[in-house]
């Protein structure tokens, strides 16, 4: 329950939550600014009258967050990078931890702006001139990488797939054809087929979420082209901001694979048919060439020594 300064401002928090629910936000980046930007929204203008009480409704407010999609750590950790920030002020001022909070959740979305400018970089480069590039699913990362590689003056065509049930790979077509690059699409089940018939040079994924191991999680689908990729000897990247780490796999827990609804699939389906709608899979390490993040390209591998120098705070403190 929350107990906010007027009913409409509650509405507006949890129409954030309940957008990110239903797909209306999508994209892992998209998600965690839309997230914390409401938090920190909330955390001034909640009334409270002491500092415990005001805590009690932030950890509300995060719990909504969190629960809102399970395989999102880029906003679980901009929540934590806040609660961190917390707990180390010494100040336990209503004014003072709202003004931490704010300033926190600025420095955030600014960092994930960053890191994402800082991969398009990278991951443009990787490009040569003449490349075919595949892509699964919808990631700003994968489409913007692309389309800076071809501003570049390379020539650059691309393979997407329809990624059904919900077919972001439309949104990657639409965004790539916009720009002026050819683009050809192929249904889910045509991915083995496309790599050996259509000549790829490269295939760039985004992730959702990236483990201590170096597993990466991404949308249902990406393990199959991996393996693919695998069979055909053909590079698999991985373009991801290191905030998507999940600090919950650093003392063994893994991470959730969320399971849609049904509907996605088929709304008018015979009764008593169950279908199954998981919206993710794993990639495990030895099908990756390399990860590409705002700190470089290196392999899987090495992704939680990175992670620890890049921000201790994901490792040193848990605020679940």
């Amino acid at each position: 329950m929350f107990y906010t300064m007027d009913a409409d401002f509650e509405r507006e928090f949890m129409q954030v939550v309940e957008d990110i629910k239903a797909l209306r936000i999508q994209g892992a980046t998209a998600i965690a600014v839309e997230g914390i930007r409401a938090f920190s929204t909330y955390a001034q203008r909640v009334t409270a009258s002491s500092y415990d009480e005001f805590m009690n409704h932030l950890l509300n407010a995060k719990s909504a967050l969190f629960g809102s999609r399970p395989t999102e750590p880029a906003l679980r950790n901009g929540l934590r990078k806040i609660f961190y920030e917390l707990h180390q002020s010494s100040d336990d001022s209503l004014d003072s931890a709202r003004e931490l909070i704010e300033k926190a959740a600025t420095e955030y979305i600014e960092l994930l702006k960053e890191t994402k400018k800082l991969i398009i970089k990278i991951g443009s480069e990787r490009i040569p001139d003449g490349t075919t590039v595949m892509t699964h699913c919808h990631s700003s990362l994968a489409s913007e990488t692309i389309i800076r590689a071809h501003e570049m003056g390379k020539n650059i065509q691309a393979i997407c797939t329809e990624t059904r049930p919900r077919y972001q790979g439309r949104k990657t077509a639409k965004e790539l054809l916009s720009a002026g690059i050819p683009t050809t699409m192929v249904v889910d089940s045509a991915m083995r087929w496309a790599i050996r018939q259509m000549r790829i040079d490269v295939i760039l994924a985004g992730c959702d979420a990236i483990t201590s191991e170096g597993t990466i999680i991404n949308k249902i689908g990406t393990r199959l082209l991996a393996l693919a990729a695998k069979e055909s000897d053909i590079p698999f990247y991985i373009l991801s901001s290191l905030l998507k780490f999940d600090s919950d796999t650093s003392i063994g827990k893994r991470t959730t694979i969320e399971m849609r609804s049904a509907d996605e699939v088929w709304p008018e389906r015979p009764t008593g048919l169950q279908i199954l709608n998981p919206a993710f899979e794993t990639v495990s390490r030895e099908y990756i060439d390399a990860i590409i993040t705002e700190r470089g390209l290196f392999p899987p591998e090495i992704v939680l020594n990175v992670i620890k120098e890049a921000y201790p705070f994901l490792i040193e403190f848990n605020s679940e």
